[in-house]
């Protein structure tokens, strides 16, 4: 039976991750591409809503703010088109048309076709390639670190949104709560499962709901005490859900060693860009990315890291 070759053969269980994972990273091409639009049409509607129920119209003034003499009676647009994650297939954004399934191959067909659109011959961004290659790689590598199990299958769904987060983050200075949220909620379900100090996963009730708590509150005191000093925002409340999350999977325990990798990571990337590429220091870093990044190589090599430095320390 498969299961059982999976179970016998890390090989053929590596094997099918990487592959699978490679389908999974072009959907999450779409979700990085296309949640944002989701939730600016959303954030739109609800603001065009709003302000039609006040009455409100487009006849007021730049100067004051106020419309003059009668107003014009408020015009409702047409209700947009259908735009979700299956809803429309996937097109050229330079000429529109529709990509086929073979056109969907993940790597394989931006390599067939020399990075370019089937129609028009217009560059396609290395991004999509990339992100499903780094699926696939990362996953693969879950899979060999955790085996057969099904915290591997938890792993690989903390994974995902890890990387979509990341690419979203970076692009758009944005982590939606409504997926950092449901990764929170997940993280303290599977601390609902049985304990395997073998594989890591999952941490006990306790530690994950401790380390949602004090993720969250940790940036938010973090947060609120630059503000009060500087009079400037260091971070957005996303970063606090997306730590929370990550306490919530890998336990309070993980923190300091998240915080630290990441905020290292930045620094040490915001320098860089500053000297490199003088990037103006006033303009906004998203911190997002580091945080996910620091996340995944807790849960891969956490227990480890924190070991070692314990023992280097002469604590342990």
């Amino acid at each position: 039976m498969l299961i059982d070759l999976l179970r016998e053969s890390p090989a053929a269980w590596i094997g099918l991750v990487f592959v699978f994972s490679l389908l999974v990273g072009s959907f999450l091409n779409v979700v990085i591409h296309r949640l944002p639009i989701m939730l600016e049409r959303e954030w739109r509607a609800q603001a065009e809503e709003v302000l039609g129920s006040n009455g409100l119209s487009d006849t007021s003034t730049a100067g004051n703010g106020r419309s003059q003499g009668k107003q014009a009676p408020t015009t409702r647009a047409e209700p947009p088109a259908t735009y979700n994650l299956v809803v429309p297939r996937s097109a050229c954004p330079h000429c529109g048309a529709q990509i086929k399934a073979w056109q969907n191959i993940p790597v394989i067909s931006y390599l067939l076709l020399k990075g370019k659109c089937a129609s028009c011959r217009a560059p396609i961004s290395l991004r999509y390639p990339i992100v499903e290659l780094v699926t696939a790689l990362l996953s693969a590598a879950v899979a060999w670190k955790f085996g057969f199990t099904w915290y591997a299958g938890a792993a690989l769904v903390l994974t995902w949104f890890l990387i979509a987060l990341t690419f979203i983050d970076y692009d758009t200075q944005l982590l939606p709560d409504n997926m950092t949220l449901p990764l929170l909620w997940l993280g303290l379900l599977v601390s609902l499962l049985p304990t395997n100090p073998a594989t890591g996963l999952p941490i006990d009730t306790q530690s994950s709901v401790l380390g949602a708590a004090a993720g969250y509150l940790s940036l938010w005191s973090v947060y609120h005490l630059f503000k009060l000093i500087t009079g400037k925002e260091g971070m957005g409340y996303g970063d606090f859900k997306l730590f929370a999350a990550l306490g919530a999977w890998l336990g309070w325990q993980m923190l300091p060693l998240i915080i630290l990798l990441s905020a290292l990571t930045g620094a040490i990337v915001g320098v860089t860009l500053i000297v490199a590429r003088g990037r103006d220091k006033n303009i906004p870093i998203p911190f997002g990315p580091y945080l996910a990044a620091a996340g995944w190589i807790a849960l891969m090599w956490g227990d480890t890291l924190v070991s070692s430095y314990l023992r280097a320390s002469g604590i342990h």
